[in-house]
């Protein structure tokens, strides 16, 4: 499904690197934000799974990326309070995403996705959202959890 087996497709990346503290135990892929009202820890954030008020609410978008300096690659989850790391794409570069498989998730090239709200994860676009960062690279007629997508950033 994915592009390859790292979450940054593009060659020579244009977007911003960033490190934190993760709260939870997301996999790499998700799409995160600081986690509100809680002070940094060495001069680093805490990074939470994208929780808005609604799927596609328009927010800063960082993908978590693999721990590498760990050995882990993008199917390792983190374990709550490791060290992260993130990245926000800018627009036009190519990304593996995580989609959330919830319902019958199929996608068609050019098939624009939102990040749900809870999750990070990203899916089909659903009522009126306020952003649709991710736009559809590959044909996928059917996901199983924690798929990887290739992708798009639109900067949207």
């Amino acid at each position: 499904m994915a592009s390859g087996n790292e979450i940054i497709v593009s060659g020579n990346p244009k977007g911003v690197f960033l490190e934190g503290t993760v709260d939870g135990t997301p996999k790499p892929g998700t799409v995160m934000q600081i986690n509100a009202a809680t002070e940094p820890v060495g001069g680093r954030h805490d990074w939470t799974a994208f929780n808005a008020t609604a799927d596609g609410d328009r927010r800063l978008v960082a993908v978590l990326l693999p721990d590498s300096l760990q050995g882990k690659d993008a199917s390792a989850a983190y374990v709550d309070g490791d060290r992260c790391f993130l990245y926000v794409p800018s627009a036009g570069e190519e990304i593996n995403i995580l989609a959330d498989d919830t319902g019958t998730p199929a996608f068609a090239i050019g098939g624009l996705l939102i990040v749900d709200d809870g999750t990070g994860k990203v899916h089909a676009t659903t009522g009126t959202p306020e952003s649709e960062p991710f736009l559809v690279l590959e044909t996928v007629s059917a996901i199983s959890a924690d798929t990887l997508i290739h992708c798009m950033y639109t900067g949207q």
